[in-house]
């Protein structure tokens, strides 16, 4: 008896309409059961709440309930092509509407595969399923805080899924070093959440505009759609300059850099003094390394010096290499895009120590790649720019009222 009213109670609490968000306390959400459950009232009817149990399939929930001399063969045949039954998972809560007279007839079978969707399967009068959805509501916020620790904790802080800083460090991949904000750093977001039934909590829907301080510059970030109806956004600065550079700042996502490019340095193996034409970042042993740009592979190997290596040529001007690998996950010939994992950290060949030696070629030349001002992605075409800066400036202006009076305070 305590077990099923336990069950009874999560499942209102799912459906419930009352709750403001995931984290609020669950007494408050159960006080009573919901009056209601995708049209059916819960007062008519005989209801049985549970979840998907391992191993439990649609037959096995409705084997077992009176459904006179349909058989659940038929049944999963005839709601096929609106509702399959094989796509029910575990722990997804569902509910057993039943007749209230001894016959306990099944009336209807309801499934929640997401908070916001029921999969209904009605038995009443002709077999049917459909779906239902909640309604959501998109609501925009605009924050503005000052960095005391990371930026996740600066969200908490203000009440917001941490899950945007994801969303934030992709954004700013190619501009700013997450690691090396300062405390004190000022911040500014506008972004969207959504409300199943205006109430309950869903998390942030999307990023609308964004500015950072960083290395004493004001970083501003706003999504547009270059070809409207395309679907595909890219982020600019509120000049219209391109956010995303054509090579990521280091090939490893936490920089530790322990040698840089040099004319002439002593080498800790050989104990003699040559050029050192890269740059050394120290990383554990199978730390992910990061193609800086896309390309295709040029050369995979070993050498005495290099330990494991891969080389990608990105275009008729650069290349890059990365050696001392533990491991090499690409082959020659293989196309890599930016940020896709090409190989682990190692300390093959000449290393005292794990890490990545991270070489750049000019025009079939070593260089220094931290002292080049590398060249950014295509920017707003000049047509674009008028309606750019026009969708910007109430944006930016929202971001800037709310992040003056938050530091005024």
């Amino acid at each position: 008896m305590k077990k099923t009213r336990i069950l009874y109670f999560a499942f209102v609490l799912l459906f419930s309409c009352a709750k403001k968000a995931e984290n609020t306390a669950a007494n408050s959400a159960i006080s009573k059961a919901p009056k209601d459950i995708c049209g059916f009232k819960t007062a008519d009817y005989n209801i049985v709440f549970d979840t998907i149990n391992a191993g439990t399939t649609f037959g096995n929930l409705i084997q077992h309930q009176n459904l006179g001399d349909r058989a659940v063969y038929d049944i999963v045949e005839a709601v096929k092509d609106s509702f399959d039954v094989r796509s029910i998972r575990i722990q997804k809560p569902y509910a057993l509407v039943r007749s209230k007279d001894r016959l306990k007839k099944l009336e209807a079978f309801i499934y929640q595969p997401d908070r916001g969707t029921y999969c209904i399967i009605d038995f009443r009068d002709s077999l049917k399923a459909y779906t239902q959805k909640r309604p959501i509501r998109i609501k925009e916020k605009t924050i503005a805080g000052a960095l005391d620790g990371s930026l996740s904790e600066a969200l908490n802080k203000e009440g917001v899924d941490v899950a945007l800083a994801t969303h934030l460090t992709k954004v700013y991949a190619w501009s700013i070093d997450f690691f090396k904000l300062q405390k004190g750093n000022k911040f500014g977001i506008t972004f969207t959440e959504r409300f199943i039934d205006d109430t309950l909590y869903d998390g942030v829907d999307s990023l609308k505009a964004a500015f950072f301080e960083y290395k004493g510059k004001t970083i501003y970030a706003f999504p547009f759609e270059q070809k409207i109806g395309s679907g595909k956004l890219e982020y600019f600065d509120e000049n219209g300059k391109a956010l995303k550079n054509f090579f990521l700042k280091a090939p490893l996502k936490f920089v530790n850099i322990t040698s840089r490019f040099a004319k002439t340095r002593f080498h800790p193996v050989q104990h003699r003094w040559k050029a050192h034409k890269g740059t050394d970042y120290a990383a554990p042993t199978g730390t992910p390394i990061m193609s800086t740009a896309s390309g295709v592979v040029e050369q995979t190997g070993y050498t005495a010096g290099n330990g494991n290596f891969v080389k990608v040529k990105h275009d008729r001007t650069y290349s890059t290499q990365y050696l001392h690998m533990s491991k090499i996950l690409v082959r020659r010939g293989q196309h890599v895009n930016q940020g896709d994992v090409i190989g682990k950290v190692g300390s093959t060949g000449l290393a005292t120590g794990p890490h990545v030696c991270y070489r750049f070629w000019k025009n079939g030349v070593q260089v220094d790649a931290l002292g080049l001002k590398l060249p950014s992605s295509e920017g707003l075409a000049k047509q674009n720019l008028p309606r750019y800066l026009a969708y910007i400036k109430p944006l930016k202006k929202e971001l800037d009222s709310i992040a003056s009076l938050k530091y005024k305070n």
